[in-house]
């Protein structure tokens, strides 16, 4: 059986964490950002865990 790949783009958008949990950025703080407040950019700037709805999907993209 050939060996699986990893989905190159989610293993850019996706980090493991230390205990399994996958990390992401959030959307929206690319551009256009003079009209989101101080507070919003702040927020949007720190990482977060992905959501256990997508958490089955995106770690059969990774393949870990």
């Amino acid at each position: 059986m050939p060996k699986i790949k990893t989905h190159t783009a989610a293993a850019k958008r996706f980090k493991l964490t230390g205990s399994g949990k996958i990390k992401r950025h959030h959307a929206g703080a690319a551009h256009i950002l003079t009209k989101k407040n101080r507070k919003r950019k702040k927020r949007l700037a720190s990482a977060t865990l992905v959501a256990d709805c997508d958490y089955a999907r995106v770690r059969k993209m990774l393949v870990f």
